[in-house]
């Protein structure tokens, strides 16, 4: 098994810097198993949320693996209309019920929706209660992060933001990093359709150290100190993406890998979106 790269956060817990995405993965058999043959193939590290609607398959799949509940960190996230509503709290019962977990490794505000400072306030309850090993947020800005450190002592263990070579997020992934805020990616190849494996770069790279482009991309996240949450559903691709621990990009790779950037998000706007 591979020996694994891990960040600490701030507040001491220890998160496996790759994990496995399940995004888009149905409901069902297909998430059950991707999880199952992610944790057998040495994933410790799934990341979920309620409105991925396959909480209860994340569940099951890591049930099946025979994998002890306590080596995994399993992560989920509080949905917009939760948010609105002022309903942190049962939100997050409902997400641990699904899951049959008594808690949770990190639980993430999903995006800065309305009522995101009081959800905060409940956040800071669920994690004092012992039930989330750790509280953070996704898809906040730096003006986000700035109103929430101005109005409450907990910083967030970390923030879940789009990252990949198109789109590297460096300014905000390296203010994060100066605040003490783990810096997690989603998207981190390019997003589902995206053209960005199939970049040249890519293949120069990977042939020198007979990796596959996806793999140069994920070791790329990694040595920019970033968690990186590769989706896929195919048990070999599973397997790849947690084979980037046996060679490092020098300096010129990571710059070539910088060069693809296009400025433009593949996803929505923290600043202006509509769900």
């Amino acid at each position: 098994m591979a020996i694994q790269s891990t960040i600490t956060l701030n507040n001491g817990t220890v998160i496996p810097q790759v994990g496995l995405g399940v995004f888009q993965t149905p409901d069902g058999d297909v998430t059950v198993n991707a999880v199952r043959t992610a944790l057998e193939a040495g994933y410790r590290h799934i990341d979920t949320a309620m409105i991925y609607r396959n909480e209860a398959s994340v569940g099951e799949g890591v049930r099946r693996s025979g994998v002890p509940r306590e080596d995994i960190f399993v992560t989920t996230k509080l949905w917009n209309d939760d948010i609105r509503a002022h309903r942190a709290k049962d939100a997050f019962q409902e997400s641990l019920d699904r899951l049959g977990m008594d808690y949770v490794d990190l639980y993430l505000i999903h995006w800065p929706a309305d009522g995101w400072q009081q959800a905060w306030d409940d956040m800071q309850e669920i994690y004092a209660s012992g039930r989330a090993k750790a509280i953070g947020v996704s898809n906040f800005h730096e003006h986000h992060l700035d109103e929430l450190l101005r109005n409450s002592d907990v910083t967030p263990a970390a923030d879940q933001v789009e990252s990949s070579p198109q789109f590297p997020n460096q300014p905000l992934i390296d203010t994060l990093h100066a605040k003490g805020i783990a810096a997690e990616a989603w998207s981190p190849l390019g997003g589902t359709g995206g053209s960005l494996l199939a970049a040249p770069a890519l293949a120069e790279i990977g042939a020198r150290y007979d990796k596959s482009p996806a793999q140069v991309v994920i070791r790329w996240h990694i040595q920019r100190g970033v968690v990186v949450l590769p989706k896929s559903t195919h048990a070999e691709r599973i397997r790849q993406n947690l084979d980037v621990f046996d060679f490092t990009l020098s300096a010129a790779d990571m710059a070539a890998v910088d060069a693809l950037a296009t400025g433009k998000r593949n996803g929505s706007d923290p600043d202006d979106f509509s769900f």
